[in-house]
């Protein structure tokens, strides 16, 4: 019958290719089309005439011991990492008195289990505002000390990283609600609250850092009583204001994608405005900027180095305070290379923690 009526069937496809190993992938992300296998064919040329000399310098003729002689007679065809072994405690710590440096050591690694903590979900409750607290103040414990069984050590000498993650990490705590609180105020209908806000925030983008933190250092005093504050604090106040303006407007764009729907069904069900900003908007609003969230995050975490203007030695101010003395002064490269080091696992972290964190909230959107 079907032969009368000219039907022809069609022949079996061949079943589908098996995606998952090592060569499927190599298809499907570095030779997928004539482009694509083009650019990979370039990138594998540059990196066979970039890594050999590279290698060379770096591992087969550098010298890793705290060898200044080696050093020198080695210059010109290998690295020398020596200057990290001689001068790495500086860098990393700072001018903090180096038989107190357990302190430091001690208070970095507190810091940075908190921070690890408020990236786990299950820990996002009550808790974890009692835990920040309890590592803020262990860390100033440790390192001002004046305590029984610990030595006074004065702010002006903090420094390296644990500088720079306490600036970055208390700055941008405290920026964060105040950045929710200016982006809901610049939605406000009331004109002097969405005014105040307006001008806060277009007053400190149009400025560059630096700036800020000579307000901070040199005016803000003028203001206290007593005219003095200590620098720590007004540097703290300085990148916390700046973090949170363009925290704020991150934020806003997140509001501003919420459709108006949602907000009239959350007054529909009687829902109060802060009820509805914290169960309706917010989590909506920030689940749509987390990356825009963290590359604020990881900005204000670079922009630390910005701080040696005013005399507070954070990483790289510590490279350049320990590349001071004049035998070491002729491998700055070295030094920076591995402060860039640091700074870049601490940036790739936070990117990577921004990718799960995005798939982990947009479970729910996915298609199945």
């Amino acid at each position: 019958m079907a032969a009368e009526q000219g039907f022809t069937p069609i022949a079996s496809r061949p079943p589908p290719r098996v995606q998952v190993g090592l060569l499927p992938w190599l298809q499907r992300r570095l030779f997928d089309g004539p482009l694509n296998t083009l650019l990979t064919l370039a990138l594998v040329a540059a990196l066979a005439l970039v890594l050999p000399p590279l290698l060379s310098w770096g591992v087969v003729h550098a010298v890793f011991g705290a060898d200044n002689a080696a050093c020198r007679a080695a210059s010109g065809s290998g690295a020398c990492w020596g200057v990290v072994a001689e001068k790495g405690r500086l860098i990393v710590f700072g001018r903090y008195p180096y038989d107190e440096q357990w302190r430091p050591l001690l208070a970095s690694l507190l810091l940075v289990a908190v921070l690890v903590a408020s990236g786990v979900r299950r820990f996002w409750n009550a808790g974890l505002l009692a835990a920040w607290a309890l590592a803020l103040a262990g860390f100033y414990v440790l390192m001002r000390g004046g305590v029984p069984g610990l030595s006074g050590v004065e702010t002006d000498r903090w420094g390296g990283l644990p500088l720079t993650l306490m600036l970055s990490a208390v700055s941008l705590a405290i920026a964060f609600p105040l950045a929710v609180l200016v982006a809901l105020g610049r939605q406000s209908k009331l004109p002097a609250i969405r005014t105040l806000c307006v001008l806060y925030v277009e007053l400190i983008r149009g400025v560059p850092l630096i700036s800020v933190l000579f307000m901070a250092s040199f005016v803000l005093p003028l203001f206290m009583p007593g005219g003095r504050m200590d620098v720590l604090v007004r540097v703290l106040i300085g990148m916390t204001l700046f973090s949170a303006a363009y925290l704020a407007e991150v934020v806003r764009g997140g509001l501003q994608a919420i459709p108006k729907g949602q907000v009239e069904a959350a007054q529909a069900l009687g829902l109060s405005y802060w009820q509805m900003q914290r169960k309706i908007v917010l989590p909506q609003a920030l689940r749509m900027v987390v990356p825009a969230i963290v590359n604020t995050f990881i900005g204000a975490f670079k922009d630390t180095s910005l701080v040696t203007i005013v005399s507070l030695y954070d990483l790289t101010g510590a490279v350049q305070l320990a590349l001071g003395d004049a035998n070491w002064r002729k491998f700055f490269l070295e030094g920076q290379l591995f402060a860039a080091a640091i700074y870049f696992v601490a940036c790739f972290a936070m990117s990577r923690y921004s990718r799960w964190l995005e798939a982990h909230l947009n479970t729910g959107l996915k298609r199945a």
